[in-house]
């Protein structure tokens, strides 16, 4: 057993930015109930309950252009805090370990049992989980419904996007540390200190997606097909990084939250009321523009709303807890734990019958809060071979 140090504020460095770190406890905390929602919804999960809301797909409908690529803005914002205490060799090293070495274990670990309990709730499998385990070696593909194979990373397709991200981009990351690379910083420093002037990066994203989607025109997180969805988040990454890499950004982008806040909140408008009049109207002969319009609003919805979490958030939540340094380092155990857990305890919620959408929800997002931190504090932290398999250091 390790001895593990308590985490404390005196060890976190001066110039750490605390509102990114509540930002992103915040993101997976709400991923957990976005998961469990997942169930109650007509999108399609693992496991699917008969009865489903409207009320928590109106609200996921919006949470899911927010969650992931706040997730990702964060991500490459603590890269460029990374960099600067590491060589990029050393980088590349420890985002293999904190990154791939999870990846891999969770393939093999956290995901079958998700698939396991799928194929049981889908009636494509009867045995013991000893007798499907075996599956898993023979790497066929998992596919969407329970079809295809027991091979699949399932959730943890945002640890590998976000291992190949950190490699793609350590030449991107070297150019802008260069003069030339501080020039363009330079450049977009007074683009960003114009009023809404950071808005304008969203043309980059619209512009990558005009150009992909059309090939890729799904969110399939398996990579290989998954081009369009792989740059766009790819982009957020970078915006993260460059965003934080001079400190007058963070106040910069304070100052102008409000505008972040309008643009997010016209477009949240936009997204509800597009969805209404169309839906009452099926009969509309310009879908097709609508669509355009529709998916060009879900990409600004997106970029404004995360200006506007970081702005506020640098506002409101640049402080220091004696808690956060252990919430900081538990949210990335928890992420790789709470889907399983959620799925083995809602296999068995939705099989008794006893609960409706509200009392299952609540049944399997709280009772999955309480065994992924108990499974964390007891199992996880205090081993070094489990502090290695989920990626602490």
């Amino acid at each position: 057993m390790q001895s593990i140090s308590v985490p404390t504020a005196q060890k976190l460095t001066a110039t750490r930015r605390y509102d990114l770190d509540w930002l992103r406890v915040l993101a997976i905390l709400i991923l957990l109930f976005y998961h469990t929602g997942m169930i109650y919804v007509s999108w399609g999960f693992h496991i699917q309950s008969s009865e489903t809301s409207p009320l928590f797909e109106d609200v996921m409908r919006w949470l899911h252009r927010w969650r992931m690529p706040l997730l990702f803005f964060i991500s490459g914002a603590g890269t460029y805090y990374a960099l600067r205490r590491r060589t990029t060799g050393e980088y590349a090293g420890e985002r293999f370990k904190r990154l791939f070495i999870p990846l891999v274990f969770g393939m093999f670990v956290i995901v079958p049992p998700q698939i396991y309990f799928e194929w049981l709730f889908r009636g494509r499998f009867s045995g013991s989980y000893a007798e499907f385990y075996p599956n898993v070696f023979g790497f066929e593909p998992y596919q969407d419904g329970g079809k295809g194979g027991a091979f699949s990373w399932h959730h943890l397709w945002f640890i590998l996007y976000l291992f190949l991200y950190s490699l793609l981009s350590i030449p991107v990351f070297r150019y802008l540390k260069s003069p030339a690379g501080q020039r363009l910083t330079d450049r977009l420093e007074k683009l960003v200190a114009r009023p809404g002037g950071a808005m304008t990066f969203v043309g980059l994203i619209i512009l990558s997606q005009i150009l992909l989607r059309p090939f890729f025109p799904d969110d399939t997180h398996a990579l290989v097909n998954d081009w369009a969805y792989f740059v766009f988040n790819l982009l957020l990454f970078w915006f993260g990084y460059v965003l934080v890499s001079r400190p007058r950004f963070a106040q910069i982008l304070s100052d102008q939250r409000r505008i972040f806040l309008f643009g997010t909140l016209l477009c949240t408008i936009y997204l509800y009321a597009s969805r209404a009049y169309l839906s009452r109207h099926p009969e509309l002969d310009d879908q097709a523009r609508w669509e355009i319009l529709y998916h060009l609003n879900v990409n600004c919805l997106t970029w404004f709303s995360v200006l506007t979490s970081v702005a506020y958030g640098y506002r409101y939540l640049n402080i220091n807890r004696p808690i956060l340094p252990y919430l900081t380092e538990a949210v990335y155990p928890f992420y790789i734990l709470h889907q399983t857990v959620i799925i083995v305890i809602g296999y068995y919620v939705l099989k008794s019958g006893q609960f409706g959408i509200y009392g299952g929800f609540g049944l399997i997002s709280l009772s999955t809060l309480a065994i992924c931190v108990l499974v964390y504090w007891f199992l996880i932290r205090p081993f070094k071979l489990t502090r290695l398999l989920f990626g602490l250091k």
